[in-house]
């Protein structure tokens, strides 16, 4: 672990290099790369320094304790040894915690989906209840929060919103929050004052980049010909027309506009990585229906991953056994309560995978 943080303390003094440098400051794109950089190192290299300055009292109070003979300095440096070993102690597990390998989507901007599943109007109501509060927990956040969709019922509840919410850490924060939730309440339209309880599904989905389309030459078979007009009718005495064959896909793309040979081939091209683009979008969002899917279930009330319970002003999250009675100030945007919780519990996790 030290090797490791001794790479990433010297990675840290080489972007404050870096980033001092006049030439780096001028351009926009690669100072705002090297400062999100420098950002997440920081607490890295904070924490290590503490470290070591915390294991150098720690030596010098040990041979005060085994070396000098004052009564009250051998007491003092016991007492500073009692102080001074847990914070150690505390001060590693946290090291071994900012090591651990991050999630590559953890700074993607988020779409976040929110269906009403079983129960209704209630499950719609429920299902604006969940959207207002994320939304006042982007507030707090500082993030930006973009309607794409809405399909809403007459009572003010909506059968789906979509969203996107732009800002630091957004998946990282928001991306437990994908499952179903289950809601236990009196509707404002049971007269008899009976608890129903329905289901909303929420899906978290990082917002994917534009793919890049690299095309091999050797994934290319290319034919040239005679390019003709109408009724089979030549139009040009030279091989001008193209005709280029993707490999790997099969995908076909012929092009005859231009009298030059290299203008077709270079306008096939085009079409061609336009089509390779689009079928790339295309398996990038059947992967992402299929994530969605695994993520909310069919929307039952028995597939849940958190119960917010009214009368008792209850939320139980049931992955972790968490429970919390603050349940307006959840609702009110004060979601990492909810959060922090689970977040502790899957770097705990992955902490005791590492030993």
């Amino acid at each position: 672990m030290f090797e490791k943080l001794k790479e990433v303390e010297a990675r840290y003094h080489q972007l404050n290099s870096q980033l001092a440098d006049p030439q780096v400051a001028s351009d926009p794109n690669t100072f705002r790369k090297l400062a999100k950089e420098h950002a997440l190192l920081q607490e890295v290299v904070t924490t290590f320094q503490r470290y070591k300055s915390v294991e150098g009292e720690i030596a010098e109070n040990r041979d005060l304790l085994s070396e000098d003979d004052d009564d009250a300095i051998r007491q003092m440096a016991k007492d500073e040894l009692e102080r001074l070993n847990p914070e150690l102690d505390a001060l590693a597990l946290t090291l071994k915690r900012l090591l651990l390998p991050r999630d590559p989507l953890d700074d993607k901007n988020t779409y976040l989906e929110i269906r009403a599943g079983t129960g209704g109007e209630e499950a719609a109501l429920f299902a604006a209840d969940l959207f207002r509060m994320y939304a006042r927990y982007a507030e707090r956040m500082g993030w930006k929060i973009e309607i794409v969709s809405t399909n809403e019922t007459d009572r003010g509840g909506f059968r789906e919103v979509i969203a996107l919410i732009e800002g630091d850490s957004v998946y990282s924060r928001l991306k437990f929050e994908a499952g179903t939730h289950r809601v236990q309440r009196v509707p404002d339209t049971e007269s008899q004052g009976r608890i129903h309880t329905s289901a909303v599904t929420v899906a978290v989905l990082p917002e994917a980049d534009d793919v890049e389309i690299n095309i091999s030459d050797n994934d290319l078979k290319i034919d040239v010909y005679r390019s003709s007009g109408p009724g089979g009718q030549s139009v040009n005495t030279t091989d001008s027309a193209v005709r280029i064959t993707h490999l790997p896909t099969g995908l076909v793309v012929t092009c005859q506009d231009e009298k030059s040979q290299h203008k077709n081939r270079a306008k096939a091209l085009r079409v061609l990585q336009a089509r390779l683009l689009e079928r790339e979008r295309e398996e990038q969002r059947q992967e992402i229906e299929a994530e969605r899917r695994g993520q909310v279930g069919s929307g039952d009330r028995s597939e849940r991953i958190r119960t917010y319970n009214f009368p008792q002003s209850r939320i139980t999250d049931h992955r972790i056994g968490f429970t919390t009675h603050r349940l307006d100030e959840v609702l009110g945007g004060n979601v990492d309560e909810l959060i922090d919780p689970l977040i502790a519990h899957h770097q705990a996790e992955a902490l005791q995978n590492l030993n």
